[in-house]
C-alpha cells in the first residue's frame, strides 16, 4: 500500500485514503468527470476520475474510506492521481486516515500548558485555564486543523500547533517590547482560535458545522470567551475581545496588543504553507 507523502509522478499507486472533498464537473466538451482530494495522515492528493463517471460515483461519498488503484500525474505544480478503479473500504476508518500533525501532540500539549501558566494577571489565568481544564476542548485542538482541510496547518492537531505557535510569538515579542502588556497579549493569542472548536467537525473532510457556516470561527469564539470570563474586570475582557476580533483585520486594530497578534497569526500561517523561495 502505498502512502500519500510516497507519490511519485508516473508512479501507480493502490493504496486505501479517505475522501475530503467531492465534486461532479464537466469538461468543456460536457462530459461529466469526478475531482475530489484524498487524504491519509501523511498528506492530501487530487484526484480525478474521467472514465465509468457514473459508475464509480455511486459507490463513495465524501467522508467515505475507499480502495483506490490509479496514477499519478503532474498537472502544473502539482501531483494528480488519475483513478482508474475504485471501491469502498469498509474495514478502514476515514476519521484515523486524516491528515495528521508531525510533531509530538503531547509535547505541544506541553507547551501549551507552559504558556498559558506564563500568565501572572489573575482573571485572565483563571480565563485561560477554563479552557485548559475542558477536556471536550483539548481533545478538539487535537483533533481538528487550523483554518479547514485546505488551509493553514490543514491536518488534525494543526489547531493546536497553531495555537502554541502564535503564543510563542506574541510571548516572545512581548519580551523583547515591555511596553506590550504581555498578560493581555497571551491570553488573547491563546484564545484567538477558539472558535474552531465550534466551527469545524473532524476529519477527513473538516466540514464546518452549520453554526459555523453561519458565524465564523471569529463570533464564535468571542462568544465562548465572554461565556466562560464572568471573572474577568470589564476593561480587560474588552481589550482581549478586542484582539480576538480583528486576528485576520490588521485595519481593525486598535491597541498594540491587537495588531501584534494579527501580525504573529499571519506568520505562524505563512510559515507553515509558503513554499521557500516563493516570491
Amino acid at each position: 500500500m502505498t502512502s500519500i507523502a510516497e507519490l511519485a509522478e508516473d508512479r501507480v499507486v493502490e493504496g486505501v485514503f479517505a475522501v475530503a472533498r467531492k465534486r461532479r464537473l464537466h469538461t468543456k466538451a460536457g462530459a461529466p468527470y469526478l475531482a475530489f482530494d484524498l487524504v491519509d495522515p501523511t498528506g492530501r492528493v487530487e484526484a480525478r476520475v474521467w472514465q465509468d463517471v457514473d459508475l464509480l460515483d455511486r459507490r463513495f461519498d465524501e467522508g467515505d474510506a475507499v480502495r483506490v488503484l490509479g496514477r499519478v500525474e503532474r498537472y502544473g505544480r502539482r501531483l494528480q492521481l488519475q483513478v482508474r478503479s475504485l471501491e469502498p473500504a469498509p474495514e478502514a476508518d476515514p476519521g484515523a486516515l486524516s491528515p495528521a500533525m508531525q510533531r509530538d501532540a503531547d509535547e505541544l500539549d506541553g507547551f501549551l500548558e507552559f504558556l498559558a501558566g506564563e500568565i501572572a494577571h489573575p482573571t485572565l489565568a483563571a480565563l485561560v485555564g477554563a479552557f485548559l481544564s475542558d477536556g471536550e476542548l483539548r481533545a478538539a485542538l487535537r483533533a481538528l486543523p487550523a483554518a479547514g482541510g485546505e488551509g493553514h496547518h490543514g491536518y488534525a492537531g494543526g489547531l493546536l500547533e497553531h495555537t502554541v505557535g502564535v503564543a510563542t510569538l506574541c510571548r516572545e515579542t512581548a519580551q523583547l517590547h515591555p511596553r506590550l502588556r504581555a498578560d493581555l497579549l497571551l491570553a488573547a493569542a491563546l484564545l484567538h482560535d477558539v472558535g474552531r472548536t465550534r466551527e469545524l467537525q473532524r476529519g477527513p473532510a473538516f466540514r464546518q458545522t452549520e453554526e459555523g457556516r453561519l458565524l465564523g470561527h471569529v463570533h464564535l469564539g468571542l462568544r465562548l470567551i465572554e461565556e466562560r470570563a464572568v471573572a474577568v474586570e470589564p476593561p480587560v475582557l474588552a481589550e482581549v475581545l478586542h484582539a480576538v476580533a480583528c486576528h485576520h483585520d490588521r485595519s481593525a486594530a486598535r491597541t498594540a496588543e491587537a495588531a501584534v497578534l494579527y501580525h504573529a497569526n499571519q506568520l505562524d500561517a505563512q510559515a507553515a504553507t509558503r513554499p521557500v523561495g516563493d516570491d
